[in-house]
């Protein structure tokens, strides 16, 4: 009973965990937002741009927002796209949501990001296998 009473004002374990995360997203989406209006040429460019930096001594922490924000425009350029899949044709339907970019900054952070059925767990794993 105590625990709800804390958790109610306090927050989650959890909870505490995502919320200082959150920063990064706005960042995020407004990078995503800006690399909308590139060429797919420009945004592959991107990876030798991140690689460049990382060799003159940026850190993958440094490059985060903008590598995730890379994946995310990739991701929303590939709606509607069919690919075959084990023999089937699947369109390609997810861009990652703003849970799922602070599940993929955990998992960039050596954390665990718990995720239920059905909340993109595989999309979140490629942000940052990316970095």
């Amino acid at each position: 009973m105590f625990n709800k009473i804390l958790a109610t004002f306090f927050g989650t374990k959890h909870g505490r965990a995502a919320k200082k995360l959150w920063p990064l997203v706005p960042e995020i989406n407004a990078l995503e937002e800006e690399y909308q209006s590139l060429t797919d040429e420009e945004l592959r460019a991107k990876t030798d741009e991140f690689r460049a930096r990382l060799k003159d001594g940026e850190t993958l922490d440094d490059i985060l927002p903008e590598a995730y924000a890379a994946v995310k425009n990739t991701c929303r350029r590939l709606l509607g796209q069919k690919f075959e899949v084990r023999g089937h044709p699947v369109a390609w339907d997810m861009v990652p949501y703003n849970v799922q970019l602070i599940g993929g900054i955990a998992l960039h952070q050596g954390k665990i990001a718990e995720m239920a059925t059905g909340e993109g767990k595989t999309l979140v794993a490629v942000l940052p296998l990316y970095l």
